[in-house]
């Protein structure tokens, strides 16, 4: 990615050293011209914490910041940690630990109080938050709203983005504007595995040569993931950490170079207030 000269970011990526490919895959995409990383957190359970107790989180969120650390090692700019709960929690709360949905939220919440915790320290840069994307019951649903909307009052208070896994959607209007109501810009709000175009929260569009077009396109605001899972156990799931750079590599082939810049430089300032031009050695 030399010729171009640009930061390359990709916005949603869990790494998992002890059981996937760690500082490898971090190196491949470096290699072919990725610059910066945004590491969410791995799913609670896949790291054995299958507890009712939120303080009982804070492992992951510590382990989490580690890998980034020996991540920006790795990278000619840097890595930051996303933390927080994943939607799917909820279920396992419900299903497997006997929770109430009731109970099962404020548990949630909890969890994103500590997290909330590392990002006013300024270790981590942001929250992970959201609601199921298949179907559950009414219950669990009103429950998950209002862990989402709990971060959203975290993100307000503390001026960062939210990271949303949520249903797959065009228009997320509702959402983004239930944290508008709670002191979070609806740009702030990052949905997580977008299509190109979105009403509402700012896309983070996974990176398929038709997603990023529609979004390249498009001309608002975005960013591009690839969610690498770094799950031995589930090769090819989604998309590989080299993803990103080739397609920022395509889009500079097609004449998007705006388009690049309002990904991976503009945006991320924008929604998480980094420089990722400055911050490249």
């Amino acid at each position: 990615m030399e010729e171009l000269q640009t930061p390359v970011l990709d916005n949603h990526l869990h790494l998992d050293p002890e059981r996937g490919r760690g500082m490898e895959a971090v190196e491949e995409f470096a290699r072919l011209g990725g610059t910066h990383l945004l590491i969410v957190n791995q799913p609670s359970w896949k790291l054995g914490v299958e507890s009712t107790d939120p303080e009982e989180f804070r492992p992951v969120f510590e382990t989490t910041i580690e890998i980034v650390g020996e991540a920006t090692d790795h990278l000619p700019g840097r890595a930051w940690p996303i933390l927080g709960a994943h939607p799917g929690l909820i279920s396992r709360l419900v299903e497997d630990r006997g929770c109430s949905p009731a109970e099962a939220r404020d548990c949630m919440q909890g969890i994103l109080d500590i997290a909330a915790e590392y990002v006013q320290e300024g270790q981590a840069l942001g929250l992970k938050s959201g609601r199921p994307h298949y179907d559950v019951s009414e219950a669990v649903w009103g429950a998950s709203n209002d862990v989402m909307k709990h971060a959203f009052e975290l993100g307000g208070e503390l001026d960062c983005a939210v990271q949303l896994h949520t249903e797959a959607s065009k228009d997320l209007t509702e959402v983004a504007d239930w944290a508008e109501s709670r002191g979070l810009p609806a740009y702030k709000v990052v949905k997580h595995y977008a299509g190109g175009r979105l009403a509402g929260p700012t896309p983070s569009v996974m990176s398929n040569k038709d997603r990023i077009e529609t979004a390249a396109k498009s001309g608002e605001p975005f960013v591009m993931e690839t969610d690498f899972i770094d799950d031995p156990e589930r090769p090819g799931a989604v998309l590989g950490p080299k993803t990103v750079p080739r397609r920022v590599r395509w889009l500079h082939e097609q004449g998007y170079d705006d388009a690049i810049r309002t990904a991976h430089v503009e945006t991320p300032e924008r929604v998480y207030g980094i420089d990722t031009e400055s911050t490249l050695s």
